[in-house]
C-alpha cells in the first residue's frame, strides 16, 4: 500500500475550507507514514489549483479536468476515484463529510470493499494488536468520533481492508500552510480512461445556492444557549449580550431541537464546529456531541445552574447561577466598565 489521499471539494475554481483542512491533517500523518501527500481534484478548469493546494504540503496533486465534470454528480466521480485508486492504491483516502462526500465516500468505499467512517471528529496513526490471533498490526489509521448518541467515543480501525477512508466535518481540523514555497508534481489524467458515456446519464439542468446568513464559524466571541434557556425569549438575551460585546449565537441540538433558534446556529457534531478566542456557554449541560464542536475555544465560560455540569469540566471560569439573572448583569457591567 501506497500514499495518503486527500479529495479535493471545489466550487468555483477555489478548494474548499474542509479540503484544505484534510490537507493539514493528512500532511501530518503522511510525516508519521513516512509517505507521499496525494490530492485528487475533478472538475473543470482546475488550472490554479496547485497555487492553491501545494503550500499545505501536497506531493502530488491528479487533475481530472473536463466541463462534464462540473458541477459533481455521482456516477463520473465514482468511476475516477475508484479506478484511480485501484490504480494507485492508497493505504487512506479521506474526504469532508459534506453533502458531496456523504455521497461519494460511501460509493468509493462500496466499490472497493474497504469500508469507510463517517464523521470523525479526530484522525490518528498507531498500532493495534489482535490477542486472539496473536498479530499485531502497524501504523493503523485510528478513526475516532462519537457513537451511540454521542455517548462514547469510538476508535475505529481497518486492519486488512484498503484504502482506510473516513470523512471529516468542516472546521473539526485546523488549516495550516506548510510552506509557501512548496513544490508538488502536477499530473493530468486522461478523464476518458476512467469514465463511460453512462456515467453521464444525469446532467445537472440548474443549480441554487444559498449562503448562509450566519457566520458563527469564524466569530471571534460567540455566545451559546442550550436548552436550559427555556425558550425563544430566553435566547433573546443571548442576542442582547452578544450585540453588547459584537459576538455571535450559537445553540446546541437541543435547543435548535426545542425551536428555541435557527439550525444556521448550531454548534456540535451535527452542526459547526469552531474556534473563537471566547465561548460563553449559557444553559448548556455539555454533552459530548456539542463538546466536540467548541473544546478548541481559547476561553470558555460556563454559566449554569447545575454545578455538576460536563460543560463545567472543560471551562475556564464556571459561574454557577440562572442565565437569565446572570447575563443582564453581565450586560450592565460591561457597558458601564467598556469605553
Amino acid at each position: 500500500m501506497n500514499n495518503l489521499f486527500v479529495y479535493l471539494e471545489i466550487e468555483n475554481g477555489k478548494v474548499e475550507d474542509v479540503s484544505l483542512e484534510l490537507l493539514t491533517k493528512g500532511r501530518s500523518l503522511a510525516n508519521k507514514l513516512n509517505c507521499k501527500l496525494e490530492a485528487v481534484a475533478v472538475g473543470s478548469q482546475l488550472d490554479t489549483l496547485g497555487e492553491q493546494v501545494f503550500p499545505y504540503g501536497v506531493d502530488s496533486l491528479h487533475l481530472f479536468d473536463d466541463t462534464r465534470l462540473y458541477p459533481y454528480t455521482s456516477l463520473p466521480h465514482t468511476s475516477i476515484l475508484v479506478k484511480l485508486f485501484q490504480e494507485e492504491k492508497p493505504q487512506i483516502a479521506l474526504m469532508g463529510a459534506t453533502s458531496i462526500g456523504r455521497d461519494l465516500g460511501p460509493r468509493v468505499s462500496s466499490a472497493l470493499f474497504s469500508g469507510l467512517t463517517a464523521d470523525c471528529t479526530s484522525l490518528e496513526i498507531g498500532d493495534h494488536e489482535e490477542k486472539k490471533a496473536n498479530k499485531t498490526y502497524k501504523d493503523l489509521l485510528y478513526q475516532i468520533r462519537p457513537a451511540f448518541g454521542g455517548n462514547i467515543v469510538a476508535t475505529i480501525i481497518n486492519p486488512d481492508n484498503r484504502p482506510q477512508m473516513a470523512t471529516v466535518r468542516e472546521g473539526v481540523m485546523k488549516k495550516e500552510i506548510v510552506s509557501p514555497d512548496y513544490k508538488g508534481e502536477t499530473i493530468t489524467h486522461d478523464v476518458n480512461k476512467y469514465v463511460t458515456n453512462e456515467d453521464f446519464v444525469v446532467s445537472v439542468i440548474e443549480r441554487h445556492m444559498e449562503a448562509s446568513k450566519v457566520n458563527i464559524k469564524g466569530a471571534p466571541i460567540i455566545v451559546a444557549g442550550g436548552y436550559g434557556m427555556g425558550s425563544k425569549d430566553g435566547f433573546k438575551l443571548l442576542f442582547d449580550l452578544a450585540n453588547t460585546i459584537g459576538a455571535e449565537v450559537g445553540a446546541s441540538r437541543a435547543a435548535v431541537d426545542a425551536g428555541f433558534c435557527e439550525h444556521d446556529r448550531q454548534i456540535g457534531q451535527t452542526g459547526v464546529t469552531v474556534r473563537p478566542k471566547l465561548y460563553i456557554a449559557c444553559g448548556i449541560s455539555g454533552q459530548i456531541q456539542h463538546i466536540a464542536g467548541m473544546q478548541d475555544a481559547s476561553i470558555i465560560i460556563a454559566i449554569n445552574n447545575d454545578p455538576n455540569a460536563p460543560i463545567n469540566t472543560i471551562a475556564d471560569y464556571v459561574i454557577i447561577g440562572d442565565a437569565e439573572s446572570v447575563i443582564p448583569k453581565m450586560i450592565k457591567y460591561y457597558k458601564k466598565n467598556s469605553k
